[in-house]
């Protein structure tokens, strides 16, 4: 889990565009960040065993 001031401070709108960093809603992690979800790979992977993400299946073969 991330600092509060750290998830309030990527909030903000930054000085340049550049500067933009994208978290996880859920826990707050800014690596491994999943654009079409905004979800971290982690969390990611803990909502789709639990099937609460609509269209996603956990695959095995």
């Amino acid at each position: 889990m991330a600092k509060t001031s750290v998830v309030a401070r990527a909030q903000k709108k930054p000085k340049f565009s550049t500067r933009i960093v994208r978290r996880c809603f859920r826990c707050g992690r800014k690596r491994g960040y999943l654009r079409d979800f905004g979800l971290c790979r982690i969390c990611f992977r803990e909502l789709a065993t639990h099937g609460e993400i609509p269209g996603v299946k956990k695959s095995s073969w």
